[in-house]
């Protein structure tokens, strides 16, 4: 397999936005609208957790059985990592996150602004007006601060190039098979739209696009599901192992395939947009929905089996599981479940339980 392209870092971007005295924001998961940030002129830098970091800042304001994305996003916060960006965007995509921004609205009061931004649990005509509302007053808080007042043309023109991102994206996706890279550097391009400006993201992954050969068709084909690929060692354990992950249904990743929106009205098509992603159960999407995709996943594919690899103590996705894997049992897909912490070490005994998953289902 071939190596990765030279991809900017999340760093490198943060660097550049504060050179050019431009606008920064950290956005904890999962759905919100790039566009209409850059239409004010800042760059979302999502933060997923980060891994490999000590909770115990965190911990006095978190109880212990809140998930590690939580844990790690405030103990950040409070070491004083985030003071390079000028606004916190809290989407609620969980009942955690949503308290996550009540702790900082209420108690700890940091230095930015922070923008909750509250989620409907359906695709009814009242989610898509409810969202095209909250997306607005999202709108009036920043030109609040900011002293801007993109107008609907301006809005318009971010939300296509975001659209035009989101396609080269989705296409990625599709064409994994003909895309001649190991997987930890194929999620590598994938994750980079977690930070990269949208031009940047489509001039770097275009190069990616089919006519770059084949994976190596030896590899286990299989679907990895689940909140985030953390730590990114997991996608090189399992090329080592004998698989490749030839789909995904996570959240950060295949989750987050947005289609393009439809209406003239900008707040209206950043709605769609959303709401007519695939389905997540932070989005309340129906179990059933859940399994109708990874059926198109497997069919689509030929994956012979499910990693659902979970972050420990994330209610949303863990209620999901009984139900998608009885589906699975029905339509005879092999899956096991994998429970991690963001700061925990791939262990022997996860790469054991890999392993032999792997064997069973080559």
């Amino acid at each position: 397999m071939t190596s990765s392209l030279e991809i900017p870092s999340r760093a490198d971007v943060i660097l550049t936005h504060k050179r050019e005295n431009r606008g920064l924001a950290a956005v904890l998961p999962i759905h919100y609208s790039r566009g209409l940030l850059r239409a004010f002129d800042i760059q979302p830098i999502e933060l997923w957790g980060p891994p490999q970091l000590s909770k115990q800042r965190g911990a006095s304001h978190l109880q212990p059985y809140i998930c590690s994305i939580a844990h790690n996003a405030l103990s950040f916060l409070l070491s004083g990592k985030l003071d390079v960006v000028d606004f916190l965007v809290v989407p609620h995509a969980c009942d955690t996150l949503q308290g996550f921004a009540s702790i900082l609205i209420d108690f700890i009061q940091p230095g930015q602004e922070v923008i909750p931004i509250y989620l409907p649990r359906g695709r009814r005509a009242s989610d898509y007006q409810f969202l095209a509302a909250e997306l607005e007053n999202v709108y009036g808080v920043l030109s609040r601060i900011t002293g801007m007042t993109p107008d609907n043309a301006l809005l318009m023109e971010s939300i296509q190039r975001e659209e035009r991102a989101d396609s080269i994206l989705r296409e990625l996706h599709q064409t994994r098979s003909q895309i001649d890279l190991a997987d930890l550097e194929f999620y590598k391009v994938i994750r980079s739209r977690e930070y990269l400006p949208a031009e940047d993201f489509t001039q770097y992954s275009q190069r990616l696009l089919p006519g770059q050969g084949n994976v190596q068709k030896d590899l286990v084909p299989i679907i990895l599901s689940g909140i985030l690929p953390e730590p990114m060692r997991i996608l090189k354990t399992i090329n080592e192992l004998g698989g490749i992950v030839i789909a995904d249904d996570l959240a950060c990743c295949g989750r987050r395939l947005y289609p393009p929106g439809e209406s003239e009205d900008p707040f209206v098509r950043m709605a769609q947009r959303i709401i007519n992603g695939p389905p997540d159960s932070m989005k309340g999407s129906s179990i059933q929905s859940r399994a109708n995709l990874l059926r198109e996943l497997i069919t689509a594919s030929n994956a012979r089996g499910v990693i659902f690899y979970e972050v420990k103590f994330c209610e949303p996705e863990l209620f999901y599981l009984p139900m998608l894997r009885q589906f699975l049992k029905e339509i005879e897909i092999p899956n096991i479940v994998i429970e991690v912490d963001l700061n925990d070490e791939l262990s022997a005994r996860i790469i054991n339980r890999i392993e032999a998953f792997l064997e069973m289902i080559s």
